[in-house]
Formats: C-alpha cells, sequence, structure tokens
C-alpha cells in the first residue's frame, strides 16, 4: 500500500495548501494483466499506525475533501481513483462533487444491498460514475449489485481457492472486472492469472523476476557506465559527455528536460556541455538522471518512473533531517529500482557503481544511517509505520514535515513527467 501523505506545510515549502491537521492517504495500485496501472484506491489513514482505525463516515469525508483539494488527477496520477463509500455517505450523494470520468465508488463490504442501497448506486451509474464492490462474498442478495458492479474485488489471501474459484465462475458473463486483492509478488500474481482475475491489486510491479545471465547486454552496459560516471562526485565531465553522447536517446532526452519550463532557459541549449554549463553540475546530475531513467524504462516504464523518481525527491528533501548529503540520498532513491529498470540484479548494478560501500549496502536492503531516507519513503508506501529505536533518534523532524516534504515529492515528480517540453 502506498502511502501519500498531506499536511500543512512547516517549512514554506511552495505549492502545498495548508490542510489543517495534520492527514494521511494511502495509494495502493491497481494493475491489468499487462501490469499496468489502471488506478489507485485511495485509503483514509488517521495517523502513523499501520491501517486504519476511526469513524468510517468521517474517514470517507476527508478523503474526498483531499481529493478536492489536491485534485483526483493528481492524487491518482491522472488514472482512476477508487474511492471507498459507506452506507451514509452512498446514500447522500457524497461522491457526486467529484468528476464521474476519474472516480470509481467503492462500495464497503458492510454495506448491505437494501432497495436504498441500490437506488443510489443505480443514480450514480446514470451520471457516469463507475462502481466496485470491496471484499466480495458470494451472496444471494448482491444480485443487485453485481449487475451494477464495473469491478468485483476479492481478498485474495483471506478467501481459499475453492471459494475463489465460485465467484469466478458464478461472474462467467458477466459484464464485470475480477480483482484480486493482496497481490504482493509474482508468483501471487500469476497464480491469480491463472485462476481467471483480470486485475489485480497490490505492490507487486516494482519486484520483478530477474533473469540471470551470463553476460549484460550492451544496452543495458552503456547505462551502467553512465550511471557510473554520474555518480563519480565531482564527476569528470568529459567521462560524463562521451559516456551521454553515445546513447542518442538518452542525449535526446537529456536536452528535451533542460529546454523544458521546469528551466526556463531564454535560449535553446543543443549540446551536452551547453547543458552543464549553464545549469551546473548537481542539477545537470540530477537532470540527466532522470533523462536515463526515462530512456531505460521497460514494461513498468511509467509506474517504475515515477516511482524513483518521487523516490529521489523525497530522500533528497529529507537528507538535512537524517544528516546525509542530498546529492547522494537522490541518487540512492533513483537508484533503488534500477534492477526493475534494467532487469539486471541489483548486486550486479551496484558492483558497476563507484559507491561509497556503505551507499552500495543501502541499496542491497542493509539497514543503515545512509538506507534511513529510503526506509522512510518505502514505509510511505507500505503503510508499516512500525519504527525501530535507531530510526526515530536518527530523524530530526517530526511527522508533519515528513508529511509535507511527502507530498512535496509528489507533487514534484507529477510535473517533471507532465510538464510540456
Amino acid at each position: 500500500m502506498s502511502d501519500f501523505v498531506m499536511s500543512p506545510d512547516p517549512t514554506g515549502a511552495p505549492g502545498l495548501p495548508d490542510l489543517g491537521p495534520n492527514r494521511f492517504l494511502a495509494r495502493q495500485p491497481i494493475l491489468d494483466k499487462a501490469q499496468r496501472v489502471i488506478g489507485y484506491e485511495m485509503l483514509f489513514r488517521s495517523g502513523w499506525e499501520n491501517g486504519f482505525s476511526g469513524d468510517l463516515d468521517d474517514a470517507t469525508r476527508q478523503t474526498v475533501d483531499n481529493l478536492l483539494i489536491m485534485g483526483s488527477d493528481f492524487l491518482s496520477d491522472h488514472k482512476l481513483a477508487f474511492v471507498n463509500f459507506t452506507r451514509s455517505t452512498l446514500i447522500n450523494g457524497f461522491v457526486t462533487i467529484l468528476p464521474a470520468k476519474s472516480i470509481v465508488v467503492e462500495i464497503l463490504e458492510t454495506v448491505e444491498p437494501d432497495d436504498e442501497v441500490v437506488a443510489a448506486c443505480r443514480h450514480l451509474k446514470d451520471r457516469g460514475y463507475r462502481l466496485a464492490l470491496d471484499d466480495f462474498v458470494l451472496r444471494a442478495d448482491m444480485k443487485k449489485l453485481i449487475d451494477l458492479a464495473d469491478y468485483i474485488k476479492v481478498d485474495f489471501r483471506e478467501m481459499q481457492v475453492n471459494d475463489r474459484r465460485k465467484i469466478l465462475n458464478a461472474l462467467r458473463g458477466v459484464k464485470v472486472a475480477c480483482v484480486a486483492e493482496k497481490i504482493e509478488n509474482e508468483e501471487e500474481f500469476k497464480f491469480a492469472l491463472s485462476e481467471g482475475f483480470s486485475h489485480f491489486q497490490g505492490y507487486f510491479f516494482c519486484r520483478p523476476t530477474i533473469i540471470a545471465r551470463r553476460e549484460i547486454p550492451p544496452t543495458r552496459l552503456n547505462t551502467l557506465r553512465v550511471l557510473s560516471a554520474l555518480s563519480r562526485s565531482p564527476f569528470d565531465f568529459r567521462e560524463v559527455e562521451q559516456a551521454i553522447k553515445a546513447d542518442p536517446a538518452l542525449c535526446y532526452r537529456l536536452l528535451r528536460l533542460v529546454n523544458s519550463p521546469l528551466y526556463a532557459v531564454r535560449n535553446r541549449v543543443d549540446s551536452v556541455r551547453k547543458a552543464l554549463m549553464l545549469i551546473g553540475e548537481h542539477e545537470f546530475r540530477k537532470l540527466a538522471l532522470i533523462a536515463l531513467a526515462v530512456s531505460s524504462r521497460g514494461r513498468h516504464a511509467n509506474e517504475l518512473l515515477f516511482l524513483s523518481l518521487q523516490r529521489a525527491r523525497f530522500c533528497e528533501l529529507l537528507a538535512p533531517y537524517i544528516g546525509e548529503s542530498p546529492s547522494e540520498q537522490y541518487l540512492i532513491g533513483l537508484l533503488s529500482t534500477a534492477d526493475a529498470f534494467l532487469e539486471l540484479p541489483m548486486e550486479t548494478i551496484v558492483d558497476h557503481l563507484p559507491l561509497r560501500t556503505s551507499t552500495k549496502s543501502a541499496l542491497l536492503g542493509e539497514n543503515n544511517p545512509v538506507a534511513l531516507g529510503l526506509s522512510v519513503a518505502r514505509r510511505y508506501e507500505t503503510g508499516d509505520w512500525s519504527w525501530s529505536p535507531e530510526e526515530e533518534r536518527g530523524i530530526t523532524t517530526d511527522a508533519m514535515n515528513m508529511s509535507s516534504i511527502y507530498a512535496e515529492s509528489v507533487r514534484w515528480t507529477d510535473f517533471t513527467l507532465h510538464s510540456p517540453s
């Protein structure tokens, strides 16, 4: 589960609205058979604890409020936003203040399908909203809602194989997408796919199966050379320039980014050398890494690209509060998904990079001070706030400020990827 958190910004970070009390909103991706993200379920959280506690009606209202303030397209990365609704908020038509084109009304399993609920659902369908049934259990009284539903979600881990098959068999011929929830790895995805599910919810897509190879393909080898050159501090500009020029796609991407509204340069930049002279080594390294990520993206392109850039920006902004280098933290965040981008083991990737031993260890999963920023980023993504005493001592800011930093990292990534160039 990917935690998207919003709060007031005590540090004065630009562009963040004042949302009053600290608010927490988790995002969890929903994917199709090709492992493309089609939307996110928006999950309200009342605090740092892992899981929801509180009033369900209030949680729905606050989630809708967050979507209104920040924009549902922004929060869902311009995809569908699945939002949980209780009986009360469903009947009151609370959802109608949100755009039908991007909202899926997710009806909680606690909502009984009485005549009033069915009438409210039919009204929403007539207005163009999609409906989803959460934690679905096969019962005779669910027939009217099944006929209106666009998505039916089944808890893959809680429900036994035979019960899942009964549901899928009962839905044959019904025009509805069956979503397997709580899919956390490639093996579970393949099993759910073989059972007949068409959509999948979980956080497995950034941990693909790595296929062992005897040698690294030339295109990936050049990517590693560029990463290696950019990882040196200070870097050898001649080495960086030659490495980037050896990859036309990368060079093109870099120059597009430099000439984008992100930097608002007065004159067109038409060479790698001119780009460096204009924006300086630190920003050049950042843009070159973005260009490299775009050029290297594979089957999980957009999802992984957003995740890697957002992690990079989050780690960079958090760096002063954990006593680490912002530029190194940015690199760690970006490289944290490199194994998925390049379809190579992380061990192979770090062996080719001139990184500190502690940085390599952080990327390989070791808990050390350098890894703290990445660890915090991953906690936002999984909703796991079981801090260790060492982690708590290593962070010199509060939860509210980290919430603002996270919101800013999402905003920055969204602008970077979607701004015209």
